[in-house]
């Protein structure tokens, strides 16, 4: 979870804007979209998460996180000073929780997710991560899109282009 604010700077900083606007479509994310996002979900669902779960139990249910907020108020903020902001945000997240987790035992405490129940502290922090990978590799993704007829016979064998 360190690295990830540096390997999307370094992936995305300096980027064209046709790059960080490109999209697989209709109701999908673009790189900077994903940035925001990132953001808000520093600001509002883990640190928020992990703090119910060691702090209230499983007694009361999660804070609410509204996975599409980056959209509601578009940014007019850079890439880059998206990425500043998830990068300074992130540090202080990690921070917080290598303070919280002084002891493994917290990693099974449970908390009461709206959705799935009772979840585990170690469920959740496993969740950052593929969190993290998983958007990662959707911008990755995006971006092999924009070669799509470029590779012409190629795209038989790249796997990032085979569509499901």
């Amino acid at each position: 979870m360190e690295r990830t604010p540096q390997t999307l700077e370094r992936f995305l900083s300096g980027l064209s804007e046709g790059w960080l606007q490109s999209n697989e479509g209709e109701g999908t994310w673009n790189a900077h979209e994903v940035v925001e996002h990132f953001i808000e979900a520093e600001k509002h669902n883990w640190i928020p998460r992990v703090e119910s779960i060691l702090f209230e139990g499983d007694k009361h249910l999660f804070p609410a996180f509204d996975r599409f907020s980056h959209l509601k108020n578009i940014s007019k903020r850079t890439v880059e000073e998206a990425l500043q902001e998830f990068g300074s945000i992130r540090m202080k997240n990690l921070s917080k929780l290598k303070e919280f987790l002084q002891s493994t035992s917290y990693l099974e405490k449970t908390g009461l997710h709206p959705e799935f129940g009772i979840v585990k502290l170690r469920e959740l922090l496993s969740a950052w991560v593929v969190h993290d990978f998983t958007h990662m590799a959707q911008i990755v993704r995006v971006m092999a899109e924009r070669y799509r007829t470029d590779v012409g016979p190629w795209s038989a064998y790249l796997g990032i282009l085979k569509r499901n």
